[in-house]
């Protein structure tokens, strides 16, 4: 079971954390426990409390209703509610509860229904990145427990392998090759997966090469395939202090190719750029590009 801070409850329900203190105080409807030095701390059923209620609050449920049900009865009508179409943001909070009880049915339950309403890629932009984006922060703070973070990651890079197996193997006349790779200790893939299936599906040819690759490997194969594009997403490694260096080794050592770089290390980071390199701030960047 996880800890969460009233900050934390924030980030994955998207209520602020003056108002979780007024429904505590007027409604009693939430009690956290308290730290010895009288900080608030929320458990596992805490945070599921409040992602329901938050979906019950966004499909027009008055927050003294829901003050006045029973646990039982807002799963009811919660329930009822996930049986009707559900926007973005609701699929985003199932998705999330579903990671916090280790549901594997009701992943796979959310994530089919979606990719058959709007398709694979769709589901990718508008469900996965924004649900992984709200967590991410609570991974590296450690709010979440390795077990969750483990379990949603491994049923979402099984989704995107399938994806990119099911993919007709084609490259257009004018289309580009990319060599894929993440660095050497980084082992956060899923960027890199969706990269690999939104280069695939504009017809462009892909090396991929996976995680933690050391750099004599990327030079050896930089030499077999002389690549339009490298791509790699720099999320943990390398760290702070050497994410330049290592910017402009690969610049340096690749002069033909350009470099294509995404992640929590170089996206809104003070990063200085060589001619040959981009830092793809959002997937659309790589939807332009790979599609020109």
């Amino acid at each position: 079971m996880s800890n969460y801070s009233i900050k934390d409850l924030e980030q994955l329900s998207g209520i602020k954390a003056h108002t979780l203190r007024i429904w505590e105080q007027r409604y009693n409807i939430i009690t956290p426990k308290r730290t010895d030095t009288n900080i608030r701390t929320y458990d596992d059923q805490d945070l599921k409390l409040v992602l329901n209620i938050s979906l019950l609050k966004d499909h027009g449920y008055k927050i003294s209703d829901i003050s006045r049900m029973s646990v039982e009865e807002m799963y009811r009508e919660v329930v009822k509610i996930s049986d009707r179409q559900l926007n973005y943001p609701d699929q985003i909070h199932a998705l999330t509860i579903s990671m916090i009880d280790l549901d594997e049915e009701r992943f796979e339950k959310i994530i089919s229904t979606n990719i058959l309403q709007f398709g694979f890629e769709n589901t990718m932009i508008h469900i996965i990145y924004p649900f992984l984006s709200r967590i991410g922060t609570l991974w590296v703070t450690g709010s979440i427990g390795p077990a969750q973070e483990h379990f949603i990651t491994n049923l979402i890079r099984q989704k995107l392998i399938v994806a990119i197996d099911g993919q007709v193997s084609k490259q257009r006349p004018d289309g580009k090759k990319y060599l894929l790779f993440l660095p050497e200790g980084e082992l956060h893939e899923i960027s890199l997966l969706f990269a690999n299936y939104i280069i695939r599906a504009r017809y462009n040819k892909v090396i991929y090469l996976g995680q933690s690759l050391p750099f004599a490997e990327l030079e050896f194969a930089y030499n077999v395939h002389k690549p339009d594009y490298i791509f790699t997403a720099i999320t943990s490694v390398p760290s702070n202090h050497e994410v330049q260096p290592f910017v402009n080794r690969l610049a340096a050592a690749f002069p033909e190719s350009h470099m294509l770089m995404t992640g929590y290390q170089v996206v809104g980071q003070d990063i200085e750029l060589p001619e040959n390199a981009t830092i793809v701030n959002h997937i659309d960047d790589l939807i332009r590009i790979a599609g020109s």
